[in-house]
């Protein structure tokens, strides 16, 4: 199933590659009888014949954790900078952040080293521009935005758990073309916004603006229901304890971009 998260978005690396090029163990076939019917999901692991480990939801659940800490630590210590050291971090942290996260996505790097520099990373650049809407709207509202972005995700985690909406082919592809769509959306208004102060609209704290934010929000919300699938699919597969570290890396992707949203939601209330 593929996810509308970047670092989802191929196959998973570490489960045993069959010479057909699928992952895991694929159909048998014998000579002088019918081809025995094969059940991709209810296939042994690769690892069970090898003895070798695979990762379980406490891998997941342990290294997500983790890494959650550590992006809450670095920003609570870039808040706590005298001055306005914390905010000149921000921008440095964004970009090299973004440079890291591109080569983890796309070279799917699963280990600690390269996911707990990129929570750090995160951390900073969330710590940095924490401080400056709360030095423009006051300091609660980073607070009602770190509560509003675990609600939606503890929120949708309950959702995917007890089946009120399964992730289906049909939602998947329906996400991602939001995904496509709102990404679209905010490079036209950046692009706008050089002709015509304002831009299209979409972030000037108007009716506009509230409602493009609830979108994305919504959105945002959404890519969770597709990454806790995609972990499940994962364990399924029975691939490598160390590809919990990439699932971690993608479920701080979403949560950051869905805390950033809140925050930004929140600002236009207070204007």
């Amino acid at each position: 199933m593929p996810s509308s998260n970047p670092a989802f978005s191929r196959g998973f690396p570490g489960a045993g590659q069959t010479q057909s090029g699928g992952w895991g163990a694929g159909p048998q076939q014998t000579y002088g009888g019918a081809p025995t019917q094969y059940d991709p999901y209810s296939a042994p692991s690769p690892y069970a014949a090898t003895g070798r480990a695979y990762m379980t939801m406490d891998d997941v659940v342990t290294k997500t954790g983790l890494t959650f800490v550590v992006t809450v630590l670095a920003a609570a210590a870039t808040w706590a900078m005298p001055g306005n050291s914390g905010i000149a971090l921000a921008l440095p942290a964004i970009l090299i952040g973004l440079v890291l996260g591109l080569v983890i996505s796309f070279k799917q790097i699963a280990n600690p080293a390269a996911t707990l520099a990129y929570a750090a990373l995160q951390g900073i650049a969330v710590g940095g521009i924490s401080e400056i809407f709360a030095a423009q709207f006051g300091g609660n509202i980073v607070m009602q935005a770190v509560i509003g972005t675990f609600g939606v995700f503890f929120g949708m985690l309950v959702v995917y758990k007890t089946g009120a909406i399964r992730v289906t082919p049909k939602l998947t592809r329906w996400v991602v073309g939001a995904l496509f769509g709102v990404l679209a959306l905010v490079l036209v208004n950046l692009i706008a916004s050089f002709f015509t102060p304002g831009g299209l609209g979409l972030r000037d704290g108007g009716p506009v603006a509230i409602i493009f934010s609830l979108v994305v929000i919504g959105v945002a919300a959404f890519s969770l229901l597709l990454d806790f699938d995609m972990a499940d699919e994962a364990i399924r597969r029975g691939v490598a304890p160390k590809f919990a570290w990439y699932i971690a890396f993608g479920l701080l992707v979403t949560v950051v971009w869905l805390y950033l949203e809140i925050l930004r939601l929140l600002s236009y209330f207070r204007e």
